[in-house]
């Protein structure tokens, strides 16, 4: 959850060898700013931050990466001019992988998380203190998803995605009570394990690791995913159909917008609903809780990727993903 802290002005002192770069030197993304997702478009100025939503919604992802598992990706001073040089210059340090997170001893990593899930402010006085920078340069814009209303409990969320790919695994904190246990998998293996129904994962997660399925090797995946993410992204609102299990997404023939360009629940009780050799599909199937069925044959907006079929899963399991 975003907190006051992510966009606290506290940030322009931490970030101050950066504050002659826009967004402290994150790349410009070229999609046109009416057609961006109102998270990362709102003027933030205007509500009383001088950070914007590029930088305040990674300095959140990172500070919540930390609170609930303990990985802290951050960049430290000796790293920093190298940095700021690459940043100024526009050089390719998004296209390397990022190696390194949690180089702090265990309990100075417990001692910092223990303060930060009491008070994410706390987070700010850590980066101070240590003398570390978050690194919103690892994290690759990847899509935007809000949860539909009235669906999922009372709470909606408006959810960004990034991709952050690192070359060895990290050491990993879990406290028994929020996460009890840690796995590293990669992504055809969680949708696998989720539909032989050993896990859960939500829609979006689903969705989303099945686009990560196009690239078996990492270095393909982070190599896409850092050079599509100045494409920008969608703003998504799955529709649920009454009735039926049916959920469209944006560019699905069926998709309904009111003249305010929200999406409403659709009430259709069209008979060709579910033809998959009809053109313009772009919808999540459901059997049950634990079956789910992609139908996508248009084009992804923004030079994105097509998830992988249930039937083209891979199922190596020493895929480097």
């Amino acid at each position: 959850m975003v907190d006051s802290s992510d966009f606290s002005s506290e940030w322009l002192d931490i970030f101050k060898s950066f504050s002659k770069s826009p967004n402290f030197g994150l790349r410009s993304v070229k999609q046109p700013p009416e057609t961006r997702p109102p998270m990362f478009a709102t003027d933030r100025l205007k509500l009383g931050s001088p950070i914007s939503g590029e930088v305040a919604f990674r300095i959140c992802a990172l500070r919540e990466t930390f609170e609930e598992s303990g990985v802290l990706l951050v960049v430290s001073k000796s790293e920093e001019k190298s940095l700021l040089k690459s940043t100024e210059g526009r050089c390719a340090t998004d296209h390397v992988l990022h190696k390194k997170a949690n180089e702090l001893c265990s309990s100075e990593l417990t001692k910092w998380r223990t303060l930060v899930n009491q008070n994410p402010s706390n987070f700010i006085r850590m980066c101070r203190e240590l003398e570390v920078l978050p690194n919103i340069w690892a994290l690759h814009e990847w899509s935007n998803w809000l949860t539909p209303e009235g669906r999922y409990g009372v709470s909606r969320f408006d959810t960004a995605f990034f991709i952050c790919c690192l070359q060895d695994t990290p050491h990993t904190l879990q406290d028994e009570r929020e996460i009890v246990r840690f796995q590293w998998s990669t992504p055809s293996e969680v949708l696998q394990s989720y539909q032989a129904r050993e896990l859960w994962i939500a829609p979006p997660q689903f969705y989303e690791l099945s686009r990560m399925c196009r690239f078996p090797l990492l270095n393909d995946l982070h190599n896409f995913a850092s050079r599509r993410a100045t494409e920008g992204c969608e703003h998504w609102l799955p529709v649920l159909m009454k009735e039926r299990f049916l959920s469209l997404l944006p560019g699905d023939k069926l998709y309904p917008l009111d003249s305010s360009g929200e999406a409403k629940e659709h009430m259709s009780t069209d008979p060709h609903l579910e033809d998959t050799q009809d053109s313009g599909l772009h919808r999540m199937v459901f059997s049950d809780s634990h079956s789910l069925t992609l139908q996508v044959n248009i084009t992804p907006k923004y030079n994105h990727l097509v998830p992988v079929g249930e039937q083209a899963l891979p199922h190596d399991s020493n895929s480097q993903t």
